[in-house]
C-alpha cells in the first residue's frame, strides 16, 4: 500500500466491526478540531516562513500532497519491526492496515522505527534494553510532529518498553500487538513455544527423547508469524495492554496470521484519530483502577511473573502508586480460569476461539473496576458486558473442551503471582503459583549455591553433584545490576542425575527472572539482589531455607550474628562493564520491587515542543 490517501472506492471505507469496538459509519471522519490545538500543525506544518517551508518541503520528497499539511491529526506509528525479532517480523504489514484506518478517519499516518528487542536473539538479555527502547519511543514521539501514537509491539519487552515511553510523553496512544503464532505441532500433538523447549530438553537430557525427535520438534514449534503462543510474557503483556485499557477489546489473542488481526489494526488506526480529537491520553486511562484490573486479569489467565516488573515500571511513569503488596493483595483469591501452557493444556489460538480476554474479564466481573475508562472511549465494564465464553465439543463421549473455565469451576483459586517476603527477600520476591508443584509450596531444604549461571551450567551434568530432590538450588548475581539486565535464567535446568530418575521439579531461588513460558517451583526477583549486597549474596551451600507460599514467607535459617559476619566479609562483584548503555543502566537501574526502571526516567516529562532546530 502506498503512503497516499485512499481513493473513494467504497471498499476502502467498509471496515468490518470486531469485538464490539466502535466502528465509524461508512465514510465518516473524526469531528474537526482547531488546527491550533494540534502540536504538529502549530509547531511544524502550519508554520509560516522559513521553518514551515523546511518542514513541508522535505516531507513532499515522499510524494505527499498539500492536503496532509492542512491541520489534520498526525499519527505516529511506532514500529518495533525487525527481522532480528522473529515475533515482530510481520509488523510492517500490520502497519499498513493501521495506516489505512488513519487515512479513512482523516488523519495523516507516519511510520517510524524504534529499537526492537528480540527475546530469542538479543544478548545478554532483552530486559537490559527495555528502558533504552522506552527512551527511544519517548524522544521520538516528543521530538517529532506527532499528535497521537500507535504502538506496534509483540515480543516480550517491546510492549512494556513502548508503553513506558509513550506514557512519559502522554500523547493519545493506542497499542496494537502483533498476535500469537499458530499452535505448534509435533507427532500429532500441539506444542507450545518455550514450554516445549524446557520440557523436551529435560526429556533429551534424561535419555527419553531422541536427537531426531528433538530436531523434529524444533522444526514444528514455530509455524507462523507472531509471538509465543503459550501464556508467556508476550501473550501476557498483550493481555495486560488490553486489561489496562490501552488496546482494543478482544484484540490481544487474535492469531498473528488471522485476517482479523489486520482488521482490528485498521480499526485501531481509525480510533486513534478520534482519540486525538477527544484528547484521550494514557494518563486518563492508566489509573490505579486500571492497574488493579490488570493484576487481577493476570491472576485469572495464569500470566507471567514478568508482568509484575513491567506493571510496576509503567505505573512509575504515570505517577500511580503501586507496590508489590498491592499486587499480592489484588491477586489473592482470584480464580484461575485459563487452561493454557505453561500451567495448563492449551495455547493462545485456542484461547482466542474460546472468547479471549473479554470472556475472562466477564467471568470475574465482580472483581473488576468496571468504571475504568479505555481507549474505546467506553468503560471496561461496557467493553466486556456482552463477551461470551465458548466451549467446544471434544471427541464423542468426552466432555466439552473448556479453555476458559467458568468462574464456578476454576482450575484453582489464588493461583496467581504471589509475593514472598522474609529475611532472604526483605523487599520481596515472586513465585508463579499455577506453574509450581503443590508439594513444594511449603518446603524446607538445604541450599546448593551458585554464584553465576555459568557456574551452574558447568555443574548441572556432573553425576557426582551433591544434590537431591529436596535440595534448594540458589543462583546469585543474576539481578538487574549483577548480570546486568536480570536475564531469564531463574528456571535452572534440573540436574541430569535427577532428571534421569524422573525428577521434574525442584525449588529454585534467584534474583533473576524466568521466561513466562517456563514452569516449576521457581522463586524469582529476590530483592535486594545479590550484586548490591542483599541477603541472597550471603547464602552458603548447606544453609537451610524455608519456603511457605501460603504464608508468603521466604526464610534463610541462619542467625543474624552469622549473617552479620558474612556481610562484613562480603565484597561487591566488579561492575560488568565500564562504558556505554550497560554502564548507564547499572548506575541507575532500580531494584525489581520498583520495576527495574532507570531512576531518572520515573514520572512524565510531557509533550512540550522543544526549541527550533534551524
Amino acid at each position: 500500500m502506498s503512503d497516499v490517501p485512499p481513493t473513494d472506492d467504497p471498499r476502502d471505507l467498509d471496515v468490518p466491526p470486531s469485538s464490539g469496538e466502535p466502528t465509524p459509519e461508512k465514510g465518516s471522519e473524526a469531528p474537526p478540531r482547531s488546527s491550533s490545538d494540534l502540536r504538529s500543525y502549530e509547531h511544524w506544518f502550519g508554520e509560516e516562513g522559513r521553518n514551515g517551508f523546511i518542514h513541508r518541503s522535505w516531507m513532499r520528497a515522499q510524494g505527499f500532497t498539500d492536503e496532509v499539511f492542512d491541520g489534520r491529526p498526525v499519527i505516529g506509528i511506532c514500529n518495533t519491526w525487525s527481522e532480528l525479532t522473529p515475533c515482530n517480523a510481520h509488523l510492517r504489514r500490520v502497519a499498513e492496515s493501521v495506516k489505512r484506518g488513519v487515512w479513512q478517519a482523516g488523519g495523516f499516518p507516519l511510520e517510524f522505527p524504534v529499537m526492537s528487542l528480540g527475546e530469542t536473539m538479543l544478548r545478554p538479555t532483552a530486559m537490559l534494553f527495555r528502558n533504552l527502547l522506552s527512551m527511544d519511543v519517548e524522544e521520538s514521539l516528543r521530538g517529532n510532529p506527532i499528535d497521537g501514537a500507535i504502538l506496534l509491539t509483540g515480543c516480550d519487552k517491546t510492549t512494556p518498553g513502548s508503553i513506558m515511553g509513550a506514557a512519559s510523553v502522554d500523547l493519545p496512544t493506542l497499542v496494537v500487538t502483533g498476535g500469537p503464532m499458530l499452535n505448534g505441532k509435533f507427532r500429532g500433538c500441539d506444542i507450545g513455544s518455550g514450554t516445549a523447549v524446557w520440557r523436551f530438553t529435560q526429556e533429551r537430557n534424561a535419555g527419553r527423547m531422541s536427537e531426531a525427535d528433538y530436531a523434529a520438534a524444533e522444526s514444528g514449534m514455530s509455524r507462523s508469524n507472531g509471538h509465543c503462543m503459550t501464556m508467556g510474557t508476550a501473550s501476557t503483556m498483550a493481555c495486560m495492554a488490553e486489561a489496562l485499557g490501552l488496546q482494543l477489546t478482544g484484540s490481544a489473542a487474535i492469531p498473528a496470521v488471522d485476517s482479523r488481526r489486520y482488521s482490528i489494526a485498521q480499526q485501531a488506526g481509525r480510533r486513534i484519530v478520534e482519540m486525538v480529537q477527544e484528547d484521550l491520553k494514557p494518563s486518563d486511562i492508566l489509573t490505579r483502577d486500571a492497574f488493579a484490573n490488570a493484576v487481577r486479569a493476570n491472576a485469572a489467565i495464569g500470566g507471567s511473573t514478568n508482568a509484575v516488573i513491567h506493571l510496576l515500571a509503567i505505573a512509575g511513569r504515570v505517577g500511580v502508586e503501586l507496590s508489590l503488596d498491592d499486587m499480592d493483595e489484588w491477586a489473592r483469591g482470584v480464580p484461575w480460569l485459563v487452561d493454557l501452557q505453561p500451567s495448563g493444556k492449551y495455547l493462545m489460538e485456542d484461547f482466542y476461539y474460546a472468547g479471549g480476554l473479554p470472556a475472562v474479564l466477564r467471568e470475574i466481573l465482580p472483581l473488576i473496576k468496571t468504571d475504568a475508562i479505555t481507549v474505546t472511549g467506553r468503560t471496561m465494564g461496557e467493553n466486556v458486558a456482552n463477551a461470551e465464553r465458548i466451549d467446544w465439543s471434544g471427541q464423542e463421549g468426552q466432555p466439552a473442551i473448556q479453555v476458559i473455565r467458568p468462574v464456578g469451576n476454576p482450575l484453582g483459586s489464588g493461583a496467581g503471582t504471589a509475593v514472598l517476603k522474609g529475611n532472604l527477600a526483605p523487599d520481596g520476591a515472586v513465585i508463579k503459583q499455577s506453574a509450581a508443584s503443590e508439594r513444594f509450596l511449603r518446603h524446607r531444604g538445604k541450599a546448593l549455591v551458585f554464584s553465576s549461571i555459568e557456574e551452574y551450567d558447568k555443574a548441572v551434568d556432573d553425576p557426582e553433584l551433591d544434590v537431591d530432590e529436596d535440595t534448594v538450588l540458589v543462583l546469585q548475581n543474576s539481578g538487574p545490576r549483577g548480570y546486568p539486565g536480570m536475564p531469564e535464567v531463574g528456571n535452572m535446568t534440573i540436574p541430569r542425575k535427577l532428571a534421569a530418575i524422573g525428577v521434574d521439579d525442584m525449588v529454585r531461588i534467584s534474583d533473576a527472572r524466568m521466561s513466562g513460558t517456563a514452569y516449576g517451583t521457581v522463586v524469582l526477583h529476590v530483592t535486594p539482589e545479590a550484586a548490591v549486597g542483599g541477603p541472597l549474596a550471603l547464602v552458603r551451600t548447606g544453609d537451610w531455607i524455608e519456603l511457605d507460599v501460603a504464608a508468603r514467607s521466604l526464610h534463610l535459617d541462619v542467625s543474624e550474628e552469622e549473617l552479620a559476619k558474612r556481610r562484613a566479609d562480603w565484597q561487591p562483584p566488579a561492575p560488568p562493564t565500564d562504558r556505554g548503555w550497560a554502564r548507564l543502566y547499572v548506575d541507575h537501574v532500580t531494584q525489581a520491587d520498583k520495576g527495574c526502571d532507570l531512576d531518572f526516567l520515573v514520572g512524565r516529562t510531557g509533550s512540550a515542543v522543544a526549541r527550533q532546530s534551524h
